[in-house]
């Protein structure tokens, strides 16, 4: 006990601290055991590393909250590519499951490690195969479009009585080059445009009679011709299938009957490619 005695007089000797305010002359003096102030200062460097670490688990946490708002919004972004990417895949297996190009293209449109995710590398190819479905709808739209201008099936229901190519002109008994198809029908059978299109000339051309002539787009036309009458005029917009003119035997004709031809890019082709579709 007695060898305690020196240790337990070192801890209570009592140390004095001085404050000198600005303000006034006399200082201030705060008198304590030495073991109160060593506890005040074990205090005190416990309270400074307890304020620090919370400032780095602030710190931290709003590091954290920051990269998990930006993983959210990319997720966000990528499950709308995905959904984008499910859409245009169940779309295409839809249009392609119709077999035929024409059925395809006349459908369009009456649809619409570590563990680690890498994000960007995900994202790219993302990218990447919304650019091909893109690539594969503009080709579909155009195609389409080429579709619709291209003649197809019969302008009238009739006989075939002159093919397309070289023949004897059946007024002239001379050899010529027959530019069209000549089909046979009842005078006033209704005549429908082959594909849609433009109306650019609608009125008499001399040896041809009465004359409906359509420009369809991407290089086609379409020319008939020995109308009885002419339903509609030069600039009207003509749908495929609309009656544009009636069977007659007006101009140079030996009988009722519609002469038709299909031009494309200026040059004459043959009519009955066209009659079956393209």
């Amino acid at each position: 006990m007695r060898k305690l005695r020196p240790l337990f007089k070192r801890f209570f000797t009592p140390v004095t601290i001085m404050l000198i305010p600005h303000s006034r002359k006399d200082s201030i003096n705060i008198k304590m055991p030495s073991i109160v102030l060593g506890m005040l200062l074990v205090f005190v460097c416990v309270g400074i590393v307890y304020t620090a670490s919370l400032t780095v688990n602030a710190v931290e946490y709003y590091v954290m909250k920051q990269k998990y708002s930006h993983i959210y919004s990319q997720f966000q972004s990528m499950q709308s590519s995905f959904q984008a990417l499910k859409e245009s895949e169940t779309e295409f297996k839809r249009l392609f499951s119709l077999g035929t190009k024409i059925k395809v293209l006349e459908a369009v449109d009456k649809s619409k490690s570590d563990g680690d995710i890498d994000i960007e590398e995900l994202k790219r190819q993302i990218s990447e195969s919304m650019t091909k479905v893109a690539e594969i709808k503009s080709y579909l739209a155009k195609e389409k479009d080429i579709l619709r201008s291209t003649p197809r099936g019969w302008p009238i229901k009739g006989k075939i009585t002159s093919v397309f190519g070289p023949r004897i002109h059946p007024q002239t008994g001379r050899h010529h080059f027959h530019s069209g198809l000549d089909i046979a029908a009842p005078n006033g059978t209704p005549i429908v445009a082959t594909a849609s299109g433009i109306v650019s000339f609608a009125g008499w051309s001399n040896g041809n009679g009465n004359t409906v002539v359509i420009e369809h787009g991407h290089g086609f036309s379409t020319v008939y011709a020995h109308n009885s009458k002419v339903s509609v005029k030069a600039g009207q917009v003509i749908k495929s299938g609309e009656t544009i003119a009636a069977v007659g035997a007006t101009g140079n004709a030996t009988g009722s009957h519609l002469h038709y031809e299909v031009w494309k890019h200026g040059n004459q082709r043959n009519p009955s490619d066209f009659l079956g579709g393209a």
